[in-house]
């Protein structure tokens, strides 16, 4: 049961080539964002479309794959852990963020 605790798992497409740095302790990270879509039909009968953004962030290993194979357009399946964090950008105005952090991932 302990793997339903925060996990989150996307099929989607990829919105932009992965930005890859390798960090100064030796680590690697990865991000890129995620397109999810949902068809549905509203109240009235119209057909609506419902796309969702979704940042992604692969660390170690994960990210030195996902910088190999992932490609802008490319759909992806990904399992990972909801993560919300802060930061102060440029202006020193405080940011949310959520992202999703990949254990696992599959090219489809």
């Amino acid at each position: 049961m302990n793997d339903l605790r925060n996990s989150v798992q996307l099929i989607g497409d990829l919105g932009k080539n992965v930005d890859f740095k390798q960090l100064e302790n030796g680590n690697a990270l990865a991000r890129v964002s995620i397109s999810t879509k949902e068809v549905f039909k509203n109240g009235k009968g119209e057909k609506k479309v419902d796309l969702q953004w979704h940042n992604l962030v692969g660390w170690g290993k994960v990210a030195e794959i996902m910088q190999v194979l992932f490609a802008k357009g490319k759909k992806v399946a990904v399992k990972g852990k909801l993560r919300h964090r802060t930061y102060e950008d440029k202006e020193g105005r405080t940011r949310y963020q959520s992202e999703v952090v990949v254990s696992e991932f599959m090219l489809l």
